[in-house]
């Protein structure tokens, strides 16, 4: 993620109509960033996505709604980058679906000031969503760790905690790395699960 959100990106654009692609392509070239990819095909973007690996990506809502929010999701599986959509007209349903499946934004008009305006607005709430999805999955692990060592010292959480932080302090580790390093261990340390004997071919 770069620091300047309004900073040289990577594109890709992906829409069914060449007409509509080429025009976005060319304000995008004109904000001074890069289209690295201009896809068509819903067979082929998220392939093309997985490779090029893009900043952001702007999706544009041709003849066909379905065949758009195809691209939408494939991309949104692929990539690790939002996804803006681009209409000629304002359409509530498609832009609802859109949004279910993982567009950050959508603009009405492929003017350069609006995109330029989207994208740093995209690119800031990308940020934050995935600051904010880190801190759950930080918090998740802890509250894992915290849990094996209630279980394995018959103590609450209060000391189950209380034992990672001051193993944290005294290591010089951060305490999820801590977590972390007890839920792996713990998981290599589980009993095997027990193996089925064949069925008897006595009598068979």
């Amino acid at each position: 993620m770069p620091s300047d959100p309004v900073g040289h990106l990577r594109v890709l654009i992906a829409n069914e109509r060449p007409d509509r692609l080429e025009r976005v392509a060319l304000i995008v070239a004109g904000l001074g960033h890069e289209v690295i990819a201009r896809q068509l095909e819903v067979s082929e973007v998220g392939q093309v996505t997985r490779e090029v690996r893009p900043d952001v990506a702007l999706v544009g809502l041709g003849a066909s709604s379905e065949h758009a929010l195809e691209l939408i999701s494939k991309i949104v599986h692929e990539a690790a980058c939002p996804v803006i959509t681009l209409l000629e007209a304002r359409d509530q349903a498609y832009v609802h679906e859109a949004a279910r499946r993982g567009v950050f934004a959508y603009i009405t008009d492929t003017d350069s000031e609006q995109l330029e305006s989207a994208i740093d607005i995209v690119l800031r709430r990308f940020a934050e969503f995935h600051n904010l999805e880190g801190a759950f999955g930080r918090r998740a692990v802890i509250e894992q760790a915290k849990g094996i060592l209630m279980a394995r010292h018959a103590i609450n959480q209060e000391r189950a905690f209380e034992m990672l932080r001051s193993y944290s302090q005294h290591n010089g580790r951060k305490l999820v790395n801590v977590a972390e390093a007890i839920v792996e261990s713990h998981l290599l340390l589980l009993p095997p699960l027990p193996t089925q004997a064949p069925p008897s071919t006595v009598g068979a």
